[in-house]
């Protein structure tokens, strides 16, 4: 599949989609959205956010979900509680930040220099620097660390929790094997002390309305490094596996 995010005008809809019409204007997630066309379910849209463009909206659906379930549903985030993103300046740690706020929490975010103004600028209470500081070295401890860089131990991970504190994985880096050993490993720690959850975004229609409603809010504002036209598509992806993307890309028709 190439290119899973969209936002646009519906065109045309199957017999039974009942939810939506020819012109109603939508985002969410489909198949093949590097295109002039793209599919996409029923249960798998919801009306554009009023307030955002399609370039905005476009880039909310699959980050944004994964942000909102973690901490969420997860995380079983509640309000008051201090709240570590580790891998902040990316599309999802962006988005972490500003839900994590917008559902009470106290935001640290730890990231490169380079994000530290812009992760502010979003809502962040504290922003550490990785370059300069050990998130895992401090006395500050956490009701949730939300894993998206995925290169630390989970014994380093594991000491910046409360006792009861929840680590939400939702990012892998490194070798294959070091991808499914650190699985493994997460596996056994859930079995034992049931604390650590890795987990992978479930497309919702209900999920994608309250992004919605947390954009029209103006709670929850897409951070967008750069634009291309659709046929850069390949240099966007080139850029985008360097892994130095703050916030997210989007690609346009225009």
């Amino acid at each position: 599949m190439r290119g899973g995010d969209l936002a646009g005008v519906v065109e045309a809809v199957g017999s039974k989609v009942t939810g939506f019409h020819p012109g109603d204007e939508v985002f969410g997630v489909g198949t093949g959205s590097f295109a002039e066309y793209a599919t996409a379910p029923e249960k798998g849209l919801a009306l554009k956010p009023r307030n955002l463009t399609f370039e905005q909206a476009a880039a909310i659906p699959i980050a944004g979900l994964t942000a909102l379930q973690g901490l969420r549903d997860k995380g079983q985030l509640e309000a008051g509680q201090c709240v570590l993103i580790y891998g902040a300046g990316g599309g999802v740690g962006t988005f972490a930040v500003q839900i994590a706020k917008a559902l009470g929490a106290r935001v640290t975010a730890v990231t490169s220099t380079r994000n530290v103004e812009l992760l502010h600028s979003i809502g962040a209470d504290e922003v550490i620097d990785y370059t300069r500081k050990d998130f895992a070295r401090r006395a500050q401890r956490y009701d949730i660390m939300l894993d998206i860089g995925a290169d630390r131990s989970l014994e380093e991970c594991q000491r910046v929790l409360t006792p009861n504190g929840k680590l939400i994985g939702c990012g892998a880096s490194g070798s294959m094997w070091a991808i499914v050993g650190r699985m493994l490993k997460g596996l056994l720690m859930w079995r034992t002390r049931r604390q650590r959850r890795t987990f992978i975004a479930r497309i919702r229609a209900e999920d994608l309305t309250v992004l919605k409603q947390l954009a029209e809010a103006g709670k929850l504002t897409p951070v967008i490094e750069r634009q291309y036209p659709l046929s850069e598509v390949p240099d966007a992806l080139r850029y985008l596996g360097t892994r130095q993307v703050r916030g997210k890309l989007t690609v346009s028709l225009a």
